[in-house]
């Protein structure tokens, strides 16, 4: 091949334009949106001072850096500790120490509150109450009113765990609570459930049995049903 038809060749390439011979830069990146510039500058501002913190804290630490490994462990244990306490306050409605101390203090709730017994004017009067509704052969409603009734009268004593978002089941193993109370507020709940979730009809012994526990409870034993003699 002749030069002038090496010449024409490489003439006929450059002016195809499918081959690339001039190197051209990359384009830039584009830049972020502004509101998410503005929330990295937000976001910036409202965590300084936790930088400020967290280095003055490091401040008080050994040049160690296990000892610093140790301490910063430490700290963030005790902060998961007051979050899941937080947490819990919300979803329970009372503040609580972690389980294993509850543990500790659940006797002592026990011993010292362990009379906890409906007032003897409402207590007859919703035993009374139930009882009309027995009697008519509606022993489910029969039954839900002493767990209504008793859910009034633990919102009287312990207004701070009583909220509407807790069902009966959250109740009857919330703190605080004693252990005989708990029992009858359980058993009575139990057969609720069974009613209005299990679709399972109370007959007149099971509202014979909660009628029971709940008069047992209220030292009410005695009383005759529906103000009969």
């Amino acid at each position: 091949m002749s030069d002038e038809q090496l010449a024409a060749a490489h003439r006929a390439l450059l002016a195809g334009g499918d081959v690339q011979f001039d190197m051209m830069a990359a384009p830039g990146r584009p830049p972020p949106p502004a509101w998410l510039k503005a929330l990295g500058e937000w976001l910036e501002w409202a965590l300084a001072p936790v930088g400020r913190f967290l280095r003055w804290i490091g401040s008080f630490m050994p040049d160690a850096p296990y000892a610093r490994i140790v301490l910063w462990t430490m700290i963030a244990a005790l902060a998961l500790l007051i979050l899941w306490i937080v947490v819990d306050r919300v979803r329970h409605g009372v503040w609580r120490w972690p389980r294993w101390r509850r543990r500790r203090s659940a006797a002592a709730v026990d011993a010292a509150q362990e009379d906890w017994t409906p007032d003897a004017t409402p207590a007859r009067a919703w035993l009374e109450e139930a009882d009309a509704l027995a009697a008519q052969g509606d022993y489910a409603q029969a039954v839900h009113h002493l767990l209504l009734r008793s859910v009034e009268d633990m919102a009287r004593r312990r207004p701070q765990i009583v909220r509407p978002a807790l069902t009966s089941r959250d109740l009857a193993r919330a703190d605080g609570i004693p252990s005989a109370p708990r029992r009858l507020f359980s058993e009575i709940a139990s057969a609720v459930e069974r009613s209005l979730f299990g679709g399972r009809p109370i007959d007149a012994d099971e509202w014979g049995r909660c009628r029971l526990a709940y008069a047992d409870f209220a030292q009410t034993r005695n009383w005759p049903r529906n103000g009969t003699a």
